[in-house]
């Protein structure tokens, strides 16, 4: 049975793109190559981390968002935002005048995502792994669950089989209005999201069969509302407020670069910054890192903070909300709220996950022997390659461009260098050559 394809929220435009190499350079995962003067993506390699969309000089890139009208479908309408938004406003505003602003725009009610830690650690008294071996790896950030289901497929069973805290705090929130006499069909969760890959997992959840959110709104987008009503309600005597639901401090910093990881026991370690993951992991894939109980991957530099819907600085987003855990209570099994004991039976029995499938895009062939086949071809076609990772073949690196001939999809024919060489034998070479160029840039850049 075939494998359900990614959900992907980057998008290019087209029309906006020229082409320039900068997404294709820099994707962690070497999903993009130029043809026909534009870039274009391999669903299967791509991981929204959202890399691509940081580095494009024309914003060709763009990320997918739900209309914002559809939370009116529901009578309960509520808004689930992480943390990192608050971050992105000053000190001086506190969280309830946000939330607040969120409720005028039409939610019945505000919680954060991380709210999920303090009921995670109310229910089971802990912070609870579920990996068969160690180090067991967050499945905190999806970018990274899929990097390593693409990259690293050998080590997808240390992943911990344990729901993001959006998950938690969505179901929770579910659960909680359906004990209340709420009908289910009219309960609306929408999430604010700080990047494209929790769109994506959302979209199309992985270790599980449907996501619990209705709908994601991109965090730009309401944080421009919310920052244009903070100036109307500047001088309103009153407005309306949620039921106040004090986080803890650890649940606060989560999201951070060593949020999580500073509440698992035993020896921990914190890697942000896609490329750092990467390289992290090799080594561990390789053997060459021991004596670790549990890593904290994040996809973006300072965790969440660093998302690519943020719209504030990162560091200072970080800076804010560690000063907002300060006045905060440590970790404890107080979440705000009275739990009812089918509630927390019931979230006992659905945080796990179900097992994350390696999606390995190194494998090159399913019969072996073809397999072997390409690798030995891949390997003869890199040897007459120059090794100097130009892009002008429409690949990212030569050891790329080598695969994607011996794989059928490119000809040796677009190495520059190797057009060149052909010439110097045969100079009527050149016309061929020059089409070839042309069909992989374009015939705007070339005549």
């Amino acid at each position: 049975m075939q494998k359900s394809s990614f959900h992907h929220a980057l998008k290019i435009v087209e029309a906006k793109c020229i082409g320039c190499t900068h997404c294709m350079l820099t994707c962690p995962t070497e999903a993009i190559r130029v043809f026909g003067g534009k870039a274009h993506v391999d669903p299967n390699r791509c991981v929204d981390c959202g890399n691509c969309m940081s580095v494009c000089p024309v914003d060709a890139i763009v990320i997918e968002q739900d209309d914002f009208d559809q939370i009116y479908t529901y009578s309960h309408r509520i808004a689930v935002v992480p943390s990192v938004m608050i971050g992105q406003f000053s000190e001086e505003i506190p969280e309830q005048q946000i939330f607040s602003i969120l409720i005028d725009m039409g939610f019945t009610d505000v919680y954060e995502a991380e709210t999920g830690i303090d009921l995670l650690h109310k229910i089971s008294g802990r912070f609870s792994t579920y990996a068969g071996q160690k180090p067991v790896i967050s499945s905190f950030c999806p970018a990274i669950i899929r990097l390593i289901q693409v990259r690293f497929p050998s080590l997808v069973g240390q992943i911990n089989l344990l729901k993001p805290p959006l998950d938690i705090t969505a179901a929770y929130i579910r659960k909680k209005l359906t004990e209340e006499g709420a009908n289910p069909h009219e309960i609306g969760i929408f999430y604010v999201t700080p990047c494209a890959a929790k769109i994506a997992a959302i979209k199309r959840p992985i270790g599980e069969p449907r996501s619990a959110f209705d709908g994601v709104i991109n965090m730009d987008f309401l944080y421009n509302l919310i920052h244009r009503n903070l100036v109307k309600q500047k001088n309103r005597k009153d407005c309306t407020l949620p039921p106040p639901r004090r986080l803890s401090s650890a649940a606060v910093l989560w999201s951070l670069t060593t949020g999580e990881a500073q509440q698992i026991p035993g020896r921990t370690l914190a890697v942000d910054g896609i490329h750092n993951v990467m390289a992290f992991l090799e080594k561990l894939e390789n053997e060459e890192i021991s004596g670790i109980d549990f890593l904290e991957l994040r996809a973006c530099d300072e965790g969440c903070a660093g998302g690519i819907l943020g719209s504030g600085n990162r560091f200072l987003t970080a800076e804010r909300l560690r000063h907002r855990a300060e006045q905060l209570s440590p970790v404890s099994d107080y979440c705000g709220e009275d739990i009812s004991e089918e509630t927390a039976e019931f979230l006992r029995d659905t945080i796990k996950l179900e097992t994350v499938e390696p999606r390995s895009i190194m494998k090159l062939d399913d019969d072996v022997a073809k397999a072997m086949e390409i690798m030995d071809t891949a390997t003869h076609i890199l040897e007459a390659l120059p090794m100097v990772d130009c892009g002008l073949c429409g690949s990212p690196s030569c050891e790329a461009f080598a695969r994607d001939v011996a794989q059928g999809k490119a000809s040796p024919q677009r190495c520059i260098f190797l057009q060149r060489r052909q010439e110097n034998l045969d100079p009527t070479m050149v016309k061929k050559n020059f089409s070839t160029v042309k069909k992989v840039w374009g015939r705007e850049k070339v005549e």
